[in-house]
């Protein structure tokens, strides 16, 4: 045992001497997992205060974001050994550990990733139930409405609460700091239909149309949108935006897998969908774009990837987000994805990451589901319920800022 260990285990008044058997059992654990993160984590810091009232300083030597938590059970210790991301968000919806602010711890996991390797992810029987429970969530044509629902159908009344006037639930693009989130999302989106070359007449689909906002851009340029969703709550919104903007002539919002269409367009769009489809599905996601683009027709992605070195371990350990969040969800491994594209004779050009632009996409949700909260916009929802996105808007705001995902938009071409 290192010294470290030594200090944990042997200096930990409040830890061992309440004659706790269960302290005792999980004391090498903890020191353990302690020790890993000391030894693997190469940038940044972490100033933890433990049960027992002592203090670990851990990597503050180090250039990068420095986070500090309050450690007030040491069973939160044990749930992240042994159940990882989705261990941590028990034991902090507990009260076992806190943080004056989560984005900074939660960055710095982000930068480390790579060189922390499977500290902080599910072990044993623990990873095998989490995995067990996100396949039987898997995608499929059957099972793909109901993954859907359960997070876009919360209600339109819910997401309106917080998101801007566009309803638009993805990165913007921001051009400045000041600017307007809405200004920042139309920005985005007319990025993705430049890339399309969109022009009066243009078919264009969009797979995975949210609440219309790209449809209703696309239809103001003249063209002829197809946009396929599976929740009912976007859709209604969506067909009434569509009335209200004067272009029922030009848009029409389908409850429609993407599996299912087989016609010919122009253009096809897709915004942050292809995260809901999961690995299994990807040729098939990717089987919709090559049938329904006609030769030298042009698709417009916007995707969120996993670096690819973590990306293997990721999808044997369903997480925190897959297993509260969005149920069937993973996220790209953007080189596997682009040789499946490449294989039916898509291409894969002008790819832009603009990550920090994420993040600073979510510290605006943030502020203003805070907001909502504040105006009793959101009473119809329990504090266990806020809590939760709370942390699941910081957790992503964190990884995006530490690097371990990206957001990226590119072009593929039908050759």
């Amino acid at each position: 045992m290192s010294t470290r260990g030594a200090h944990l285990v042997h200096g930990d008044r409040g830890f061992m001497t309440g004659g706790s058997l269960i302290a005792r059992a999980i004391a090498p654990g903890v020191d353990t997992l302690i020790d890993a993160v000391h030894r693997k984590m190469e940038r940044g810091g972490i100033d933890a205060t433990l049960p027992d009232g002592s203090r670990r300083r851990v990597g503050f030597h180090r250039p990068g974001p420095a986070a500090r938590l309050e450690v007030k059970s040491w069973m939160a210790l044990v749930r992240l050994g042994f159940s990882g991301s989705v261990g941590w968000y028990k034991a902090w919806d507990l009260g076992e550990w806190t943080s004056p602010d989560l984005v900074p711890l939660f960055e710095l996991f982000s930068l480390n990733a790579v060189t922390l390797g499977d500290v902080g992810r599910a072990k044993g029987p623990a990873r095998w139930l989490n995995s067990l429970a996100h396949r039987l969530r898997d995608n499929a044509p059957q099972r793909a409405k109901a993954n859907i629902a359960a997070h876009y159908d919360l209600g339109n009344d819910f997401y309106s609460a917080w998101l801007d006037t566009t309803m638009t639930y993805s990165s913007a693009r921001f051009a400045g700091t000041d600017e307007p989130l809405e200004t920042s999302q139309l920005r985005k989106v007319h990025a993705l239909l430049d890339r399309l070359e969109i022009k009066p007449g243009s078919r264009l689909l969009e797979i995975g149309s949210g609440w219309g906002t790209l449809a209703i851009e696309a239809g103001k340029r003249g063209a002829n949108v197809v946009g396929l969703t599976l929740s009912e709550e976007q859709k209604a919104w969506a067909d009434r935006r569509i009335v209200e903007a004067g272009l029922s002539d030009k848009v029409e919002i389908r409850l429609q897998d993407y599996r299912e269409i087989a016609e010919q367009f122009d253009a096809i769009a897709s915004v942050e969908m292809v995260e809901a489809v999961g690995q299994r599905w990807w040729p098939a996601y990717l089987d919709c774009i090559a049938r329904n683009l006609r030769p030298g027709g042009r698709a417009a992605l916007q995707f969120i990837s996993m670096d690819g070195r973590l990306f293997d371990r990721y999808a044997r350990n369903a997480d925190f987000i897959q297993t509260y969040i969005f149920p069937g969800g993973q996220l790209l491994n953007e080189p596997r994805f682009e040789a499946l594209a490449q294989e039916r004779a898509l291409s894969w050009e002008g790819r832009e990451g603009f990550r920090i632009d994420y993040a600073e996409t979510l510290k605006h949700w943030r502020e203003r589901y805070e907001a909502a909260i504040a105006t009793g916009r959101l009473n119809g929802f329990g504090e266990q319920f806020h809590r939760l996105w709370r942390y699941y808007l910081m957790y992503c705001e964190g990884g995006f800022r530490g690097g371990a995902i990206d957001v990226a938009q590119v072009t593929m071409v039908k050759g």
